[in-house]
């Protein structure tokens, strides 16, 4: 028997949770009847959720025996949520995917096929279009994977999800890179093994809205940009190059108009230029590094990616210690 984890991070996803068991357990079911030698676990990760999610997730796993879930003891992120499912999941498969029902689960036999006889570790989909997405948020989205692949050895395919159907080797590859700053799809790319693109239309949500904000994506962005890529680091030095290129060619340029042409230049106007222009160049450079030695020390003090506040076993455990106490006590 093969088991596949399927895990889903979740925050504040109680709209739509009940619509992606249904489909999630519909699409399983048949997967069962094609290939028996497959079992499934569903492996939820509450991320600090602050509606009814965790309580949903109690409710699945008392009527449904694969159903597992990791609950955090606040907001970590989604990040987190991927690394604390992968670091519990049991499977020899994986399967990380969004409750929203933007990763349709009926991509998942087809994603099997491709990674079942071995001549792919990963299958993942790619979009094809950005159908619901504004077109500023769109634009955006380009021109970071554009300039990611210009600034980073590590390719990331444009319009590459996080959702993935992964052996256990490939797994246990990531699981290795136990660093706290996490870019996940930067992460699947340095990996390697050989990865299957499957495309499709974009899906909007099922229901609910999302977390994510164009701020957040932004912030999340410069992640990725620093977690592999340490061009920006050179633009201080070509910034440096630069002004000083330009410094020396004013100099040039006053020298001759004052000794040919007799033209006296405006000191004044011209050294407020010249400090403007320096300062924010020296401000700009210095705030890169400041971002990589932030990075640098978060990593240094070595703290927990996630922190674990309950699982459903946590949960079994306390519901039937609370049971029997009530029955001692009635007796």
């Amino acid at each position: 028997m093969k088991l596949v984890s399927i895990v889903v991070p979740c925050y504040n996803e109680q709209e739509v949770l009940p619509l992606f068991y249904n489909e999630i357990t519909k699409v399983t079911s048949g997967m069962k009847e094609k290939y028996p030698e497959l079992d499934f676990e569903f492996l939820f990760i509450n991320d600090g959720s602050k509606d009814k999610t965790l309580e949903m997730f109690r409710e699945l796993a008392d009527k449904d025996e694969r159903v597992r879930y990791v609950s955090f003891s606040r907001n970590f992120g989604k990040e987190s949520g991927m690394y604390a499912g992968l670091k519990n999941a049991k499977g020899d498969y994986v399967v990380v995917m969004d409750a929203d029902l933007q990763h349709p689960p009926a991509f998942l036999p087809e994603m099997y096929s491709y990674v079942r006889n071995g001549e792919y570790d990963c299958a993942t989909t790619r979009r094809v279009s950005r159908k619901g997405e504004s077109k500023i948020r769109s634009w955006f989205a380009r021109r970071f994977y554009g300039i990611m692949n210009k600034i980073s050895q590590t390719e990331i395919v444009d319009g590459a999800q996080d959702f993935r159907f992964m052996t256990r080797q490939m797994v246990d590859a990531i699981l290795e890179m136990s660093e706290y700053n996490r870019f996940s799809k930067g992460i699947f790319s340095w990996v390697g093994f050989n990865v299957k693109y499957i495309e499709y239309e974009n899906v909007e949500r099922a229901a609910g809205t999302t977390a994510w904000s164009f701020w957040g994506l932004f912030k999340y962005s410069l992640e990725g940009i620093m977690a592999f890529s340490t061009a920006p680091l050179a633009i201080s030095s070509l910034l440096g190059i630069l002004s000083c290129f330009i410094a020396f060619i004013l100099i040039i340029v006053t020298v001759i108009k004052a000794l040919v042409f007799g033209v006296e230049g405006d000191g004044y106007a011209t050294t407020l230029c010249v400090i403007f222009l320096l300062s924010g160049l020296q401000l700009f450079c210095t705030g890169i590094l400041g971002q990589y030695l932030s990075k640098t020390y978060l990593e240094t003090k070595n703290r927990p990616i996630y922190i674990m506040k309950e699982t459903e076993e946590i949960y079994k455990n306390r519901k039937k210690a609370a049971e029997e106490k009530s029955s001692d006590s009635n007796k």
